[in-house]
């Protein structure tokens, strides 16, 4: 899906994101910089890249941009949101895959050809179960080279208490005030919106026929940085380490 009605409704989902993630164009420069820095210290010819959850192609397209060398493809199960994908990616060469990161066999068909240099994901993999996104873990872990780099930009709960929990959130809803982004869409507004309009019918009918649309609004996976950074490095991750954060929104890197 090319074109305007694709570009509204990207502008539309980039500006709703803003409201959980108020430096969202900063954090995404986060993700760059670090795979830019895995990059040069192997010097790769040509670089592979696998975006995880791609969905509307924010992050894929920014980082074929940013890194016009590399190979980038991003996966994800939902056609609705490769639709949009397609208008984020034109022109820079990166691929987009339909599968499902739970399938058997999906890194197989997605990005076969040798060792990934580097793999990232934003704001998309909170929806798999703790054992999918285990299994996920060591499926990337064993893809990644050498030095290879994951890197996960997403909210994320902190350690401690309730309390704890609850005061990064303030923090975060308190800079998305202070940037005028708390009063944006909300994400099931834009949802709502996005599956009833008469535009994009035939992608919500292709939506329909696959399991995304059975599972997609679940309550998503609250695991706190030190879960996800012991199945990391139980993966076979030897560092792990938050390198940027706001209150609960934070760039994890794992290096393999």
């Amino acid at each position: 899906m090319l074109g305007e009605t694709a570009r509204t409704w990207l502008r539309r989902w980039d500006e709703q994101q803003e409201r959980y993630s108020p430096d969202r164009e900063e954090r995404f420069r986060v993700v760059l910089d670090v795979t830019r820095w895995s990059l040069e210290r192997a010097s790769p010819e040509r670089p592979r890249i696998v975006d995880l959850g791609c969905g509307t192609g924010s992050l894929t397209g920014r980082l074929a941009r940013a890194l016009p060398h590399a190979q980038v493809v991003g996966v994800d199960a939902d056609p609705m949101m490769l639709g949009l994908a397609e208008e984020a990616v034109a022109g820079t060469g990166a691929r987009l895959f339909l599968d499902d990161l739970n399938s058997p066999g999906w890194a197989d068909r997605a990005a076969p050809d040798g060792p990934w240099d580097a793999v990232a994901s934003s704001t998309a993999l909170h929806w798999l179960e703790p054992a999918d996104l285990d299994a996920l873990y060591r499926l990337v872990a064993d893809r990644l080279r050498p030095g290879g780099v994951f890197v996960d930009a997403n909210n994320r709960a902190p350690e401690g208490s309730p309390a704890a929990r609850a005061l990064a959130r303030r923090v975060r809803d308190a800079r998305a005030e202070r940037a005028g982004r708390a009063d944006r869409e909300d994400w099931d507004s834009w949802w709502k919106a996005f599956l009833a309009a008469p535009e994009l019918a035939d992608l919500a009918r292709a939506r329909e026929r696959r399991p995304i649309a059975r599972r997609a609004f679940a309550p998503p996976l609250d695991l706190t940085t030190g879960e996800q950074t012991g199945m990391l490095r139980a993966a076979g991750f030897g560092t792990v380490t938050t390198v940027w954060q706001c209150g609960d929104d934070s760039v994890l890197v794992a290096l393999r």
